[in-house]
């Protein structure tokens, strides 16, 4: 699977391991923060892995910031990405068959590194149901961004 991956400062030491850790499991990944800067700000990053969902360049995104929440929200302002924010795996896994979220957000001064990966592979091994009340919720959830 394409994956772009983006952190901020606070969230750079734990979007290396995981990237690592998904090259390791064969997915194509594109670090679109490859450098730590204690000044970058978490929307550049949510910015960048938002685009590249929402312009199809990846199937899916991971976003790091220090809590996981200043990523969500930002991500969250571009039309096509539906970013959740998730610290335990039935909110990874349900979020994804039931919400169609594209984009994981996590916060690593929240939860650990094995955490963590566990978060990420079952965010990614998890499949939209495509059941009638999902589909029906998810258009009503689509047609927000339009105003």
């Amino acid at each position: 699977m394409k994956i772009a991956v983006g952190c901020d400062h606070a969230g750079y030491a734990l979007k290396d391991v995981l990237a690592q850790m998904l090259r390791g499991d064969g997915h194509a990944v594109t670090d679109l923060t490859p450098v730590c800067d204690p000044q970058d700000d978490y929307p550049d990053s949510a910015a960048a892995v938002g685009r590249a969902v929402a312009s199809g360049s990846a199937e899916r995104g991971l976003l790091v910031c220090g809590s996981g929440v200043g990523a969500s929200v930002a991500a969250n302002k571009i039309r096509g990405v539906r970013a959740g924010l998730c610290h335990d795996t039935y909110s990874a896994r349900q979020g994804v068959e039931h919400d169609d979220i594209n984009v994981l957000c996590l916060g690593a001064r929240v939860i650990g590194d094995m955490v963590a990966r566990e978060l990420v592979r079952v965010f990614l091994s998890a499949r939209f149901s495509g059941e009638e009340r999902h589909v029906r919720r998810l258009r009503k959830t689509m047609a927000l961004e339009k105003g």
